[in-house]
């Protein structure tokens, strides 16, 4: 799968279904990035990877002579190297504030979706996390009516992190109430009808709404 058809100098090794990959890809995406993506597997690791990567691990981006293997830097390189359309604000008091919202994500959110997705836990631990996962996206969803991104009147690196994680909603047995996530639930349809998260999603992403 890639997001754009054409060879390019950049490559990016990605697991169709983790969704740290996938945040990345819709960045990629969202810039427009001519980019070779590679699916692969961490257990079935390509030689360029594992020559260049000191952790072997997935997502990892090639581009010339750089090697990035952390999402989140990746994220910034590519807004940075592409600043069309810019995914985070200009000004810096409200680029550290999307800088926290991504970091509040990843300490409150994303261990949840971890535990549930790897499915490696007990089955009590994975259901306490389910149930925190989802205690909190509720008690979130009313701030979807001030803005139509999170906490911003543009789409941003904020909303590329938040999208895989509610994509995966369903793969993690998660159902949430329709009358206290109207909001919530309108952002989700906004985003996931955004042509460039429809051109970031794997094949295996695709499977899991189907």
């Amino acid at each position: 799968m890639g997001v754009v058809a054409k060879r390019s100098s950049m490559t990016f090794f990605s697991d169709g279904d983790d969704h740290y990959s996938h945040r990345v890809r819709i960045v990629l995406a969202e810039k427009g990035v001519a980019v070779d993506i590679v699916d692969c597997k961490i257990d079935d690791m390509p030689e360029d990877v594992a020559g260049l990567n000191p952790y072997n691990t997935l997502p990892t981006l090639l581009d010339r002579d750089l090697v990035l293997y952390e999402p989140g830097v990746m994220m910034e390189y590519l807004d940075e190297r592409f600043p069309h359309p810019p995914l985070l604000p200009v000004y810096p008091v409200a680029r550290a504030d999307s800088r926290l919202y991504i970091y509040r994500i990843q300490r409150d959110w994303c261990g949840y979706a971890d535990t549930i997705l790897t499915g490696t836990a007990d089955p009590e631990q994975i259901e306490y996390c389910r149930k925190e996962l989802r205690d909190s996206l509720v008690s979130i969803s009313p701030i979807f009516t001030e803005k139509p991104y999170f906490m911003s009147d543009e789409f941003t690196l904020v909303d590329c992190c938040i999208a895989p994680l509610l994509w995966r909603l369903p793969v993690m047995g998660i159902e949430l109430p329709q009358a206290q996530c109207g909001p919530l639930m309108s952002y989700m349809k906004r985003i996931f009808e955004r042509e460039s998260f429809q051109a970031s999603l794997s094949e295996a992403e695709k499977e899991m709404r189907d």
